[in-house]
């Protein structure tokens, strides 16, 4: 199986909620939370690919390191660790049967405590 969980981006998501940066949205809010392709590029340009992985949970090795679609399940905006990005990608890994994915979502939904 080419996708598999990125443990850096899950243990910089871990440490992100940690220390209380995250956004307690709602579930459906990642489309217009999302960064756009443009703010994608820049923060490439800005900070490379090794600091742009660090903002997944999948990576899936048929692709080149130097290659954004390499980097699968994001979950933040390159500031925060977003709810509904962790929600997206814990319901799409388990469509996609990538389990350990599906997995360290669910513990990062777990350790962010639901908007009021």
């Amino acid at each position: 199986m080419p996708v598999k969980l990125n443990r850096t981006g899950y243990d910089q998501a871990t440490k992100l909620i940690e220390e209380d940066r995250a956004v307690l949205d709602e579930r459906d809010d990642w489309s217009e939370h999302q960064p756009s392709t443009g703010d994608k590029n820049r923060f490439i340009e800005d900070h490379g690919f090794r600091e742009y992985q660090k903002w997944h949970l999948g990576v899936d090795d048929a692709q080149s390191e130097n290659n954004k679609r390499r980097y699968k399940f994001p979950y933040g905006d390159f500031k925060n660790v977003h709810r509904c990005a962790v929600l997206a990608a814990e319901s799409r890994a388990g469509q996609y049967k990538y389990l350990d994915i599906e997995l360290a979502a669910a513990h990062l939904h777990g350790m962010l405590k639901a908007p009021d």
